[in-house]
């Protein structure tokens, strides 16, 4: 497993939108090894092998997304105070008191949220939760250099460098940065092995917000089948329902969902090479919507037979998420060897 290139992927700040900087790095690794690596003008950043040489053909696609949640600029106030918007689902207690890299054009500037001290708070202001229109971020620049360097529109991520501790990875951006390197290194896997299939990982764009970058990718690609690789929910942290969430604790590898947005007959076949290369699996339900860019993908055109594979991942949406890394080393292999598995023409006919 390629550290190194995770943990780029997770120091660059690259929010829904503004994907360019993990984009690069992705790139930059596919282009060791793919036979072919492209980009489009959404932000999604596709890596190929084996694709046919009289045209796009039809591949098998593998995607997990770019995009961080962040922030963005709406107003600065008279004494240099920066008022945001979030860019994806924040929950407010997580900002209090992060540091934050503003992606201003001329360099980015580092910024700190703020909040009332609880010293100079009245009982009813202590019973609050925070609101993001009750916080802000503070360069410690003087009011002109706000205003001309951080102007309305600025996007930011919090400042949180990735550690690695007891086999786990913390750090921010781990949804779903963690995805789109297990895509890129199941290609890598593959190419290693000799699959013979084409097949393409897509590190897409704007999940946060609407799945848009699956929805553009998948129109574009036109797959035969899919695999869509997020995070879930791990399991043994408190407050998580394991009669809502499943059963995944740190350490039980690959979550497969099911339901109605899913192939059954995908999942089976996981499940047959999960067993017979004794890879670690579990199962979770999505009844209905599974909240990933399978969302997107499974719509695209005439439809895409697909599977999500999940990390199990604690503290999701926060500056420290953390994953157990045999989890992630367990979805690889599992896509890698489902691809492998596959030979001729496939019937994903629902039964």
């Amino acid at each position: 497993m390629n550290l190194d290139f995770l943990k780029a992927l997770l120091t660059a700040a690259a929010p829904s939108g503004y994907e360019a900087r993990a984009s690069l790095i992705w790139k930059t690794e596919a282009e060791t090894f793919a036979d072919r690596v492209s980009e489009d003008h959404y932000g999604n950043v596709y890596a190929e092998i084996n694709p046919p040489a009289d045209g796009p053909g039809r591949p098998i696609a593998l995607m997990g997304h770019l995009d961080e949640i962040g922030l963005m600029v709406s107003h600065v106030g008279d004494k240099g105070m920066i008022a945001f918007l979030g860019i994806g689902g924040w929950d407010p207690q997580v900002l209090v008191g992060q540091r934050i890299r503003l992606l201003a054009e001329d360099g980015d500037v580092l910024g700190v949220i703020g909040k009332k001290a609880i010293h100079v708070m009245d009982d009813r202001d202590k019973s609050k939760a925070s609101k993001l229109e009750d916080l802000w971020i503070d360069t410690a620049l003087d009011i002109e250099e706000v205003r001309r360097r951080i102007p309305v529109g600025t996007v930011g991520v919090i400042e949180q460098p990735p550690i690695e501790q007891n086999g786990h990875l913390i750090s921010k951006a781990i949804d779903n940065r963690a995805g789109a390197f297990i895509v890129l290194e199941a290609l890598r896997a593959m190419k290693a092995a000799g699959v013979t299939a084409h097949v393409v990982a897509v590190g897409t764009s704007q999940e946060e917000i609407g799945c848009f970058g699956a929805q553009v990718s998948g129109f574009r690609l036109d797959p035969t089948a899919g695999v869509v690789v997020d995070v879930t929910h791990e399991t043994l942290q408190p407050g998580v329902d394991e009669k809502k969430y499943g059963v995944a604790p740190f350490g039980s590898g690959a979550n497969l969902a099911v339901g109605a947005m899913i192939s059954p007959v995908i999942v089976r076949q996981m499940q047959t090479v999960a067993r017979a290369q004794d890879i670690p699996f579990t199962l979770s339900a999505s009844p209905r919507y599974t909240g990933t860019d399978a969302d997107s993908l499974a719509l695209a055109r005439a439809g895409v037979p697909l599977a999500v594979v999940s990390i199990p991942n604690r503290y999701m949406h926060s500056p420290s998420e953390m994953v157990r890394l045999s989890d992630v080393q367990a979805c690889i292999d599992l896509i890698t060897g489902w691809v492998g598995s596959l030979s001729g023409e496939q019937d994903y006919t629902r039964r």
